[in-house]
């Protein structure tokens, strides 16, 4: 269980500056990950950046990711295959979503952009960071964006995560860093003390700081 945000991302600072990684760049995903990921690039002394991917909802359960989309300049659709499989959503269903998601991601890149424009991740090695995985869905979409863009290397660093999701993904990153792999795992949120919602403006302060070099006001 973990304090918060802050104190998950203090934690996994420690374990991903063991990795002793040459001029990383941190991608964080919003808007959860980007406090945890504020605190690993603190700690590295590297640049902060997001990637902005959103949850593709499966039909009935909102919170259950049949999928997620990725922005940036690799666009990526990425699906939950046993999510797909049980579920069955009809293609109107996905379209529908897809298109509702592509329309806020549209909406958080112009807000994030306009005071942070995005960095080069060509030939770099990236540590993607954030909160959780649940299913794995939106931190596979972010990997593979982030691998089709030209990154060189590729570290998951996640406080806490479900077994399926954690092993899934070590055939997509490098190298994946996970504090925690609880036996019994529902949600993210479980293992938060404060779990509460990250806005967009926090998100854009903690860009700031880290661009700035200093720490970000809370």
């Amino acid at each position: 269980m973990f304090a918060d945000r802050v104190a998950a991302g203090k934690a996994l600072a420690e374990a991903v500056a063991q990795l002793r990684l040459t001029d990383p760049l941190v991608v964080a995903l919003p808007r959860g990950g980007v406090p945890v990921g504020h605190e690993v690039a603190q700690r590295l002394g590297a640049p902060l950046d997001v990637l902005i991917v959103r949850k593709l909802g499966a039909p009935g359960h909102a919170e259950l990711a049949m999928g997620a989309i990725v922005g940036g300049a690799a666009p990526q659709t990425v699906f939950n295959p046993e999510v797909m499989e049980s579920l069955r959503p009809s293609p109107e269903h996905v379209e529908a979503e897809i298109r509702r998601e592509q329309a806020e991601l549209a909406r958080r890149e112009a807000v994030y952009a306009a005071d942070h424009p995005p960095l080069d991740v060509h030939g770099r090695t990236v540590v993607v960071v954030d909160d959780g995985l649940a299913t794995g869905a939106t931190a596979e979409a972010a990997l593979r964006g982030l691998r089709q863009a030209g990154a060189a290397k590729l570290v998951l660093a996640v406080p806490v995560g479900a077994a399926e999701a954690v092993n899934r993904l070590e055939a997509v990153a490098d190298t994946v860093v996970c504090l925690s792999v609880p036996f019994r795992f529902e949600a993210v949120g479980q293992w938060y003390s404060d779990f509460r919602q990250v806005s967009d403006e926090e998100v854009i302060a903690l860009l700031r700081s880290r661009k700035n070099g200093g720490k970000a006001s809370r």
